[in-house]
């Protein structure tokens, strides 16, 4: 059956923009339960130009990544590609997103601060003929293999490439260690990992300096092609991006940032609280990133906040609810998550035989911890009331818990517990799942 692709139209239509992009300390990363990277807030600048939600995923090896937007499965290819004749025959290649130039990552001397920096630069390889008969590790299917046969053409000797299945990251921090001796790297990305691995020295060039864009189709996404370079020339022209560019390849945090046990894309942490977080999930059957993602969004990983309801801790559990539990919420963050999960396995005894399909059960769990379930059972019977299906969260019921702000409906038969402003309570819903998406993408 043929894929049908979808350009602009489709998306808007669809009201998602679907994108890979690569983990790596200035693409897509995680830090104290955040996503960020540069390639991940730009993106999600065009998806809010388009009026869409944004959808990421991850891969690092871009020819996946390919697969994955000629097969339909993505719209935007956000990693950068060189702007090469082979790519360009399969791929269309945007407005470039950068320029940078291709170096060697070697380890500086043993003792190298007790040096002058000329003794520095002549022990390190300095020019492409010192590369004759040295081993090179590059990512696997990357496009510095081809840039390796370029040098030993130029050097008419011979440069040995070695393919290893991780990205560049992983590559510069094994040459940081000893563990190899040589790598290659963009160097607007060297220069960032040079922040925290002191030892390594990307003085020597292998490239000129080229281009870097991203991909969309060649065939049925003109439109959206169109679209993103006219949007993305205008925006590199701004004061905005300028500052956006800095905070990812200028920025003086990065090594803060990278060595932080909270740097999720190495550690696989996302908070202090892990251990208690994953203990707790197991209790409720509940992926524990998801009851991560919650907590994030209740209390950012601080245990002693309380709200101007007094909701308190981690869980930003109301105390009433935790003496319900025989749990005093206040004495322990396990306590709290304790109280937490005891009250979400309440509700999700109460929405079990209402809501039969899994996944749109946790919606409706979410929406009742964060509203109370008498506001949602208000919204469902308000569905149900209008012949619409209260099983389904997204656009159904959330729609009705907007509602309950409106004399119409909150005065209606059917409701309850009166007025509710439910913007809160959706976008709760949705934020959580988007985290929870993004944790999913980053912690395995």
């Amino acid at each position: 059956m043929q894929t049908s692709f979808r350009d602009l139209d489709g998306i808007i239509e669809r009201g998602r923009l679907t994108a890979v992009t690569d983990l790596n300390s200035t693409s897509y990363f995680l830090y104290r339960g955040t996503p960020m990277g540069f390639n991940y807030e730009l993106l999600g600048k065009f998806a809010r130009h388009l009026g869409v939600d944004l959808e990421i995923i991850s891969e690092n090896d871009r020819e996946k990544a390919i697969r994955m937007l000629n097969s339909g499965d993505a719209d935007i290819v956000a990693i950068g590609f060189p702007v090469t004749a082979g790519y360009m025959s399969r791929l269309r290649l945007t407005e470039n997103i950068h320029e940078t130039r291709e170096v060697l990552v070697q380890r500086k001397p043993a003792k190298w601060r007790t040096m002058t920096a000329d003794r520095v630069n002549s022990l390190v390889l300095s020019s492409h003929l010192d590369l004759a008969g040295k081993v090179i590790y590059v990512p696997r299917g990357s496009h510095y293999v081809e840039r390796i046969s370029m040098l030993q053409r130029e050097i008419a000797d011979t440069i040995y490439s070695v393919e290893l299945p991780y990205d560049s990251e992983e590559l510069v921090s094994l040459v940081a260690k000893g563990e190899i001796d040589y790598t290659i790297c963009d160097e607007n990305f060297a220069i960032v990992a040079r922040t925290f691995y002191a030892d390594i020295d990307i003085s020597m060039p292998v490239s000129f300096t080229q281009k870097r864009s991203w991909a969309i189709r060649r065939e049925g996404s003109e439109v959206l092609a169109a679209e993103f370079d006219n949007w993305f020339t205008g925006y590199r022209k701004t004061a905005e991006y300028a500052v956006l560019y800095s905070n990812y390849f200028r920025n003086p945090r990065s090594e803060r940032i990278y060595t932080s046990l909270y740097y999720s894309n190495s550690t696989g942490r996302i908070s202090p609280w892990d251990e208690l977080i994953q203990q707790y999930s197991d209790s409720i059957s509940w992926d524990w990133r998801l009851l991560a993602a919650l907590i994030y969004q209740e209390s950012r990983f601080k245990p002693d906040v309380t709200s101007r309801a007094g909701a308190y801790g981690l869980m930003q559990v109301m105390p009433s609810t935790g003496k319900h539990f025989g749990i005093d919420v206040t004495t322990s963050p396990e306590n709290n998550i304790r109280a937490g999960v005891m009250y979400i396995s309440w509700l999700e005894r109460m929405f079990r035989n209402r809501i039969p399909d899994d996944d749109e059960r946790l919606r409706f769990i979410l929406a009742s911890y964060n509203a109370g379930p008498g506001h949602v059972l208000d919204a469902m019977r308000l569905a149900d009331s209008e012949g619409s299906d209260s099983s389904t969260w997204h656009g159904v019921v959330e729609s009705y818990i907007l509602k309950k702000s409106q004399p119409d409906y909150y005065n209606h038969p059917e409701v309850q517990h009166g007025y509710f402003r439910g913007r809160e309570t959706v976008a709760f819903v949705t934020q959580i799942m988007d985290r929870y998406d993004h944790y999913r993408n980053i912690i395995k």
